[in-house]
């Protein structure tokens, strides 16, 4: 049996699409589905049953589970606006440790979610070596703090934690203000006809030329099933692209993708966003590439036309 926590979320849900379509259909989904649309992201996927956090925090503590080979970890708050430090101290941080420790117990396979929030500003870059960070939000803070937990048990040999980039694509509907901005673009332009983007806040960098490591969740979810099937292949790595692109490359791929002539309209950053705003992301993946070099990664403009016409055009959007 494989456990998946977050599996009925974004990135979780798109695994567990993977999973299926390589045959695997004994998976425990460990999540809350709430009072909104996330249920919909499970919707034709096959799984054993869905358990809460809570609920599974109790079952892990008498053991009541059949044999378990592997453990997949997504299931934590990824809001970086979240201020109560007190919950995500507890969901993102002790949680993890509690799942960390009956994998190992159970002599599982684990791989979990962290995040590439852990580098903070990146003023010190973003090698995945390196243990002193920075991070510029709670959100950020509580992944460093499993990363160097991993650590410091000796752990990091023999799991794998994924520092996740700005990963973008179906199922991501659920999230409200933390979907993706190729989901917003799309959004904006049905309704309006042009995009709104944040000026700068750095006179180093042009209205829009602010760049990210834009990853998408099937080039991410094919990384996964790759190290899943490898036990031996370990380590906290990044996981970008390694091609650092602008906001208006992204949001002019998406006018592309709908066949819209680009409109993009600047507006003034928010001060609560300014104040922990990254301007430059860019993954190394030096240490990926060398796990797993025979990995590739789409380009932006080919995964955002598949994203806005494959899905986010679609009745059916998911994956």
């Amino acid at each position: 049996m494989l456990i998946l926590t977050g599996g009925a979320g974004f990135i979780g849900s798109c695994f567990l699409a993977a999973l299926n379509a390589a045959g695997r259909e004994d998976v425990l989904v460990v999540d809350s589905l709430g009072g909104g649309h996330k249920w919909k992201n499970l919707v034709g996927k096959k799984f054993i049953g869905i358990v809460g956090k809570e609920d599974f925090r109790e079952m892990m503590g008498v053991g009541d589970f059949e044999e378990v080979d592997a453990v997949v970890h997504m299931g934590a708050c990824s809001s970086t606006t979240e201020t109560d430090a007190d919950y995500l101290y507890d969901n993102n941080y002790l949680y993890s440790i509690d799942v960390a420790e009956f994998a190992m117990e159970q002599g599982a396979r684990f791989i979990y979610a962290s995040s590439a929030a852990t580098y903070g500003s990146g003023d010190a870059g973003y090698l995945d070596t390196s243990v002193d960070l920075r991070p510029l939000n709670m959100y950020g803070y509580s992944k460093h703090l499993f990363d160097l937990w991993i650590r410091n048990q000796g752990l990091s040999e023999s799991c794998v934690g994924l520092k996740f980039f700005n990963v973008f694509g179906p199922n991501e509907y659920h999230k409200g203000a933390m979907c993706s901005m190729v989901f917003k673009a799309v959004e904006q332009i049905r309704t309006t006809g042009q995009v709104r983007l944040f000026k700068s806040n750095d006179p180093t960098y042009g209205d829009g030329m602010q760049v990210r490591d834009f990853v998408y969740v099937k080039d991410v979810c094919n990384v996964m099933m790759m190290l899943l099937d490898r036990p031996q292949t370990n380590g906290i790595v990044n996981l970008g692209t390694g091609r650092a692109r602008t906001w208006n490359d992204l949001v002019n791929a998406v006018f592309t993708a709908m066949e819209v002539e680009s409109n993009i309209v600047f507006t003034d950053m928010p001060q609560e966003i300014a104040t922990q705003y990254q301007n430059y992301t860019q993954a190394d993946m030096s240490t990926l590439l060398r796990l797993l070099p025979e990995v590739h990664f789409n380009e932006l403009e080919s995964t955002i036309a598949d994203y806005v016409r494959g899905h986010l055009l679609n009745k059916q959007p998911y994956l």
